[in-house]
């Protein structure tokens, strides 16, 4: 009889739906839309590209049906896999299609699509750490500017690694003799290179790293380079040949999609070499069909597949004329902070403009990040110009500083 009632009950909870299911608020969703994308086009404080384009994407998405399924990009994308439900084809496409601009050989690459420039960072210090140790049998060293992404701090603790945090100059570069007191000639040196700090947009200054690295001479060196927002625009602009690694050398690099990419969600890429490659631990899954280098073992597929979609569409050229026209209106920003007198800085190749802290309004309203040094006078705020901060959007923060500035 029990029984019965049982199966009863269960058949009645699937026609009547599920139990304890509440309906969706549509309209408490309808007002957080609304409110996002009201603050985007005021959004210029952090580094991310509200100019996403990804309507077309999403349009085919939903038509093509494949939201009904799963996919996973687990494995080797380089390596046939056994699971077939990935887009390792297209996130192969994405790699090549950025490889030879940071200067990789192609017939010497090997990359992923990450979930975050912090992902790349830690692929990138996980990849140094294994070569190092293949050359050295010794566990390296972490050197890092002071100003670096938070993420190379936090990932050095992670990965257990002693770390030596390099001071900065006042705008936020690595000083080089203190590099040079900091480096340890007994050990590898894992040295991490900013190619645009969080909040300064600084640049270390690779031929002195390099210059002091050959004066030391430790047993053995991988260089990384951070560059998950300046990594996205250089290589499409005049300055190319600093992220290029024919000119300057690195065995690795990260960069972010949802900056200067203009992705919805945060995503990236990291890009190294065979060699590298071939010196990490082999970890073979048989299930997979090969040996699975990655530190994450699931993997967005489709996110690969979005980043390929952009590429296609955007293209070489459509990105050199994006980089072009955030580099032309940081420089006009900053011009026009001259102009009204206002406490300004910038760094060469930068996209970021840096200055004396407005009022709590302006900071809010224009979704300032903050940030405090004493060196130029205390609490400071940034703009970071990306596709949607147009000159329009320019003029417009400028003059609410200005009506800022005279309530003072």
């Amino acid at each position: 009889m029990m029984n019965r009632i049982w199966l009863t009950l269960i058949m009645f909870s699937f026609l009547a739906g599920p139990v304890f299911a509440d309906e969706i608020p549509k309209d408490r969703l309808d007002r957080f839309a609304a409110q996002v994308i009201d603050q985007g086009g005021r959004a210029i404080g952090y580094p991310a590209n509200q100019d996403t384009g990804l309507k077309e994407f999403y349009q085919w998405y939903l038509g093509s049906g494949l939201y009904g399924v799963v996919m996973n990009n687990a494995g080797n994308p380089r390596k046939q896999s056994s699971y077939v439900m990935q887009t390792h084809q297209f996130e192969n496409e994405v790699i090549d299609f950025f490889a030879p601009l940071y200067g990789f050989d192609p017939q010497d690459t090997w990359g992923i699509v990450t979930f975050s420039g912090t992902d790349g960072n830690n692929h990138g210090i996980y990849f140094g750490v294994k070569y190092l140790l293949a050359k050295t049998k010794m566990r390296p060293v972490i050197y890092v500017s002071a100003d670096a992404h938070y993420s190379i701090k936090k990932l050095a603790d992670l990965q257990n690694l002693e770390m030596k945090l390099v001071p900065t100059d006042r705008l936020g570069r690595m000083i080089i003799p203190e590099f040079e007191k900091a480096l340890d000639p007994r050990k590898p040196a894992l040295v991490v290179v900013a190619m645009g700090t969080t909040f300064k947009g600084a640049i270390d200054d690779q031929a002195a790293i390099d210059a002091v690295i050959k004066k030391i001479n430790p047993p053995a060196v991988y260089r990384h380079l951070d560059a998950a927002l300046f990594g996205g625009y250089l290589p499409f602009s005049v300055h190319k040949d600093i992220v290029n690694r024919k000119q300057v050398r690195f065995d690795s690099i990260a960069v972010s999609g949802h900056k200067f990419f203009g992705l919805d969600e945060p995503m990236g890429i990291f890009i190294t070499t065979r060699e590298v490659l071939n010196n990490q631990n082999p970890f073979n899954v048989a299930y997979l069909n090969d040996a699975v280098p990655t530190i994450t073992c699931s993997r967005s597929a489709l996110g690969a597949l979005k980043f390929w979609w952009k590429v296609k569409k955007t293209g070489r050229a459509g990105y050199e004329r994006q980089a072009a026209e955030i580099l032309a209106r940081t420089g006009y920003l900053k011009a026009a902070l001259d102009k009204i007198g206002y406490p300004a800085w910038m760094n060469q190749y930068s996209n970021t403009v840096f200055f004396k802290r407005p009022g709590h309004g302006i900071m809010e309203k224009w979704g300032l990040a903050p940030e405090e040094d004493a060196r130029l006078g205390g609490k400071l705020a940034h703009c970071i110009i990306l596709q949607h901060a147009t000159k329009k959007t320019i003029d417009l923060f400028i003059a609410d500083l200005k009506s800022d500035m005279t309530r003072k």
